[in-house]
């Protein structure tokens, strides 16, 4: 089971219903598995149907990870319409990045955002049961 901290959880979400129509995305950084960081990213595709992180931008996030000894312990996305569940696209894209652990928050009931998180690894999908815990203090967010 994950841990995520309400804070991110709730940011997450925030993300997720500012940029709709559009998916958003975003990484998650932290050591072992804390949270520590978000990095709100921009989805370079402006579609409501796949997401891309823009590259300047991850390789900037990379470089401040590996500057402050951090890890990419997730990567987020929107599915504004459809189930919180990785999508076909979603399970070939993962093969970069193997280890991370895979959030997808869904507004198909707008009153009712669920986040999800999973695993893919050469094209299995397993989901990680999240607990959404209380914490204080605003998340490190990076727009």
């Amino acid at each position: 089971m994950f841990e995520i901290q309400r804070s991110y959880h709730d940011e997450i979400i925030a993300h997720a219903r500012e940029d709709a129509p559009n998916e958003c995305c975003g990484i998650l950084a932290g050591n072992g598995d804390r949270i520590v960081h978000l990095y709100r990213t921009t989805n370079s595709e402006h579609s409501p149907y796949r997401y891309n992180v823009d590259g300047k931008q991850l390789k900037g996030i990379l470089d401040d990870l590996d500057a402050k000894g951090w890890d990419m312990l997730g990567i987020y996305h929107s599915h504004t319409a459809t189930e919180a569940y990785p999508s076909p696209t979603d399970v070939r894209l993962a093969m970069w990045w193997p280890d991370a652990l895979y959030f997808i928050v869904s507004l198909q009931d707008a009153e009712r955002p669920l986040l999800r998180a999973f695993h893919i690894v050469d094209g299995a999908v397993t989901e990680e049961p999240l607990r959404v815990a209380n914490s204080t203090g605003s998340p490190q967010v990076e727009a």
